[in-house]
């Protein structure tokens, strides 16, 4: 039996918590006052209409577009990773991995019996990564580069400059590059000289890349569980094609034509202007309550995605991330992800939490109002993290 670690914070659900955008409604998307369809197995890889949506999302800034046969739809990104990680590591494997990142790009590679080098970005340095590190990480039995980008649970940004960087190293060495690319296309608080976001790693004229997304985030419709992976190596598609015969026959076709009408023009382009919209308010409210709390709480402000990571920390010293999260959630009913355990293996990113910011507007307010009133009533009592520990 293959061993894997419990995935940390799958277990943990609250309305801070969750890192999915405000869901959006089935009519509120679909246009549709009737519909009649036979309920058969859908198209084995995704639709045509699908396929040719998601295609669509990656060739509007590249002479080389995606074609529909470059896709293949899932049951959301958590099984399109599950999917390229299973085809591409093996035991004897060694693969390095943006850290902080989601567990399972990590954990998934180590349960198939690869080594998994963590490439640690830090908050010092704006979550960024170090290229030279990279280099100095790479074995002869190196197969893979794992990146998330934008960046769970920081919403941190890999620029054009940094990812073409990283083609370059991954060429040199004939590597695999994966890459998780959920949060994206949500680039909702760049610098004046990034307006257009970076490009997707699929854009950089390399062919042993991967890119896996989902209708969850930045489209809002976790509900659907829709996902795709995406490659330019025909026949990298079809070993994850054989792969994933074992794991599903299709995707609902419900869900497969609601994901596909949401990908429409001008539906796709609707939906995403809400979010950015949103996810632009509610950070300005969380970024209120760090500066008013700056005398504990700091953070690198999320350029990206839905996530923040802020660190709670009293003279200096980390708090007890864990104890902080369960007395929240005791005193208050609001739970936060503790960012040592959920993403730091318990040893690392200790003192920090994750929030995710882009719930309703409703809930967002509540959720800070409860958690200023936990910080005046409770926080005091909060440790910091022991040394020993």
């Amino acid at each position: 039996m293959v061993k894997i670690d419990t995935f940390a914070v799958e277990r943990v659900r609250h309305p801070l918590v969750p890192s999915d955008y405000v869901p959006s409604r089935t009519n509120a998307v679909s246009g549709w006052t009737y519909y009649s369809q036979k309920q058969v197995y859908g198209a084995i890889r995704g639709s045509s209409v699908l396929r040719s949506n998601i295609a669509r999302l990656y060739s509007s800034r590249t002479s080389d577009p995606l074609r529909p046969e470059d896709i293949l739809v899932t049951n959301g990104a958590i099984q399109a990773n599950f999917l390229g990680l299973y085809t591409n590591v093996g035991v004897g494997d060694h693969v390095i991995c943006q850290y902080p990142t989601y567990q399972q790009l990590y954990s998934v590679p180590q349960s198939l019996g690869a080594e998994v080098s963590l490439w640690k970005s830090s908050e010092d340095q704006g979550w960024q990564l170090d290229v030279q590190e990279l280099e100095s990480m790479i074995k002869p039995n190196t197969k893979l580069i794992i990146l998330n980008n934008p960046q769970n649970p920081t919403g941190a940004v890999l620029d054009r400059e940094m990812l073409q960087a990283i083609v370059e190293v991954a060429r040199q060495h004939d590597l695999i590059i994966h890459s998780d690319e959920v949060y994206r296309p949500l680039f909702h608080s760049l610098n004046s000289n990034q307006q257009d976001g970076p490009p997707s790693i699929l854009d950089l004229r390399y062919d042993k890349v991967v890119a896996t997304s989902s209708m969850s985030k930045a489209f809002s419709l976790a509900g659907i569980r829709v996902g795709w992976i995406a490659s330019r190596s025909p026949a990298m598609i079809e070993e994850f094609a054989s792969a994933r015969d074992y794991t599903i026959i299709s995707v609902g076709q419900l869900d497969d034509r609601v994901a596909s009408h949401t990908l429409s023009s001008p539906t796709v382009d609707n939906l995403l202007a809400r979010n950015y919209q949103l996810a632009r308010r509610n950070l300005e409210d969380l970024e209120a309550f760090v500066r008013e709390f700056a005398w504990t709480v700091s953070w690198t402000r999320p350029q990206a995605g839905t996530t923040a990571f802020l660190k709670f920390a009293k003279e200096g010293q980390p708090v007890n991330d864990v104890i902080l999260c369960e007395r929240l959630m005791e005193t208050h009913g609001l739970m936060l992800v503790p960012g040592s355990l959920c993403f730091g293996n318990g040893r690392d990113f200790r003192g920090y939490v994750r929030v995710g910011y882009v719930p309703e507007r409703e809930v967002m307010l509540e959720g800070l109002k409860a958690l200023r009133s936990f910080m005046r009533e409770w926080y005091e009592h909060i440790p910091v993290q022991s040394s020993s520990a």
